[in-house]
């Protein structure tokens, strides 16, 4: 293989890349009805075919699963097998009033690009694949195969890797590029549930898109006493076709923290001018902070930090109450105790509990081959000896078959966008990105 001049390389090929990821973005790739072949929605199948067809384009030998459920691409021969997987879905983007670009329209500007999925996940695992084109376009041998896994519902209840984990070989090892730089090497355990409540005269009361981001916007048939009240407390509304909106920020359940639930401000208002329900009281008095203090009690440990919880979804009528919430519990604690804690305190309020989907967690040893090798294309690429494998509270399809680590794609102190709006990356990152991918490909498989 002739010696590369990577970075000369990426830039020679990054118009090509914008060019493929403004495709990718235009696809509405969120989670829909089912249509013929397509489990999660037409937007999602014409985001996989989008995909296979650039990959198609490079030489890569692809299969799309008849059903609809995932994808792959692969290059090179042999037993090994090195796995990058990776995800086409994305979260809502319907609050398309909150954006300064159309979400599903890629936007250059200022040294960023933008739009729904540029950062998750479709921009780095198309990075990753733009790398991969770096190297064998200089003529890389490879001693390995190199399969990139195209799946479709990671936002929801991973069911695309599941049947792909059913029905296909598995990678010998491999990353996934979902996450930040330097790499993952614990993830706390994922639980989502559904939380139902029976009162047969409650108020109209609505909010959030996903379990796993934080609500920015819960909404009540429009009263002066609420809106008095939300003043008081100084928390955010507008009045839209007589409803009272509640605003708040959107964020990753991963850090609830760095949001405003728009849910928990106005179930508090609420509360305070006399609405009545064992939901809302719930919801006011236990499911209030985004650490579960009051109905888990302090928990944490060293590897992880704390237990992080999040309200993500309300819906209120006559009759049933729902509120789905997301929680993220330390590496070390076991998910028995989240369950039962849980349930506990729902029986206090008449609440019954419902697990909708549950991930376990995830902790490697630094010290494997696999960690040091992808730290060392990280390192060399970069330059920063200081940043340390890091510890996390989100969940990527590293957990989801053995030895697969999250390695990229956001670099260290970058701007954090994902399930936000004006999802953002950094072209210069994502250039550094695509070499990082490259030197790692170099090390791992040729």
């Amino acid at each position: 293989m002739q010696k590369i001049d990577v970075k000369a390389a990426v830039e020679a090929c990054f118009p090509q890349y914008k060019s493929d990821l403004a495709k990718l973005v235009a696809f509405d790739s969120k989670n829909a009805p089912a249509a013929q072949n397509a489990p999660f929605g037409e937007g999602v199948l014409k985001t996989l075919e989008a995909a296979l067809g650039i990959a198609k384009g490079f030489g890569f030998d692809t299969t799309i699963d008849p059903d609809g459920y995932y994808g792959y691409a692969q290059v090179g021969e042999g037993e090994e097998m090195l796995g990058v997987l990776g995800h086409l879905d994305v979260v809502p983007a319907d609050n398309a009033e909150d954006w300064d670009t159309s979400p599903f329209e890629m936007t250059e500007k200022d040294g960023m690009l933008y739009g729904r999925g540029v950062i998750d996940d479709k921009g780095p695992m198309l990075a990753s694949l733009y790398a991969l084109k770096i190297l064998l376009d200089n003529g890389a041998k490879l001693n390995k195969r190199i399969r990139f896994i195209f799946c479709t519902d990671e936002e929801s209840l991973w069911r695309g890797v599941k049947k792909y984990i059913e029905k296909e070989e598995h990678p010998t090892y491999g990353f996934t590029p979902d996450a930040d730089f330097p790499l993952l090497y614990a993830e706390k355990g994922l639980v989502e549930y559904n939380l139902i409540a029976n009162d047969e005269t409650v108020i109209d009361f609505k909010g959030g898109t996903a379990y796993n981001a934080v609500a920015d916007k819960a909404s009540v048939p429009y009263c002066d006493e609420i809106a008095k009240t939300m003043d008081k407390l100084g928390y955010k509304f507008d009045k839209v076709d007589n409803r009272l909106v509640a605003k708040g920020k959107a964020a990753h359940a991963m850090v609830p923290e760095e949001g405003i639930n728009a849910i928990s401000h106005l179930a508090e208002a609420l509360a305070k001018t006399g609405e009545t329900g064992t939901m809302l009281r719930f919801l006011a008095e236990k499911a209030n902070d985004h650490f579960g203090v009051n109905i888990f009690g302090d928990v944490s440990d060293d590897v992880s930090g704390k237990l992080k919880f999040n309200v993500g979804l309300v819906d209120f009528k006559p009759g049933v109450q729902t509120v789905g919430i997301d929680i993220r519990f330390p590496v070390t604690y076991e998910k028995e105790k989240v369950d039962k804690a849980l349930e506990e305190a729902g029986k206090e309020y008449g609440i019954k509990v419902e697990q909708f989907d549950y991930l376990r967690s995830l902790y490697l040893d630094v010290n494997t081959p696999l960690v040091k090798t992808l730290m060392q294309a990280y390192q060399e690429v970069t330059g920063d000896m200081k940043s340390e494998p890091i510890s996390t509270g989100g969940a990527t399809f590293a957990r989801s078959m053995d030895n697969i680590i999250a390695f990229g794609a956001l670099m260290p102190g970058a701007l954090c966008t994902e399930h936000q709006a004006n999802e953002c990356a950094s072209i210069a990152d994502m250039k550094k990105a695509m070499e990082v991918y490259t030197r790692a490909f170099e090390l791992l498989a040729t």
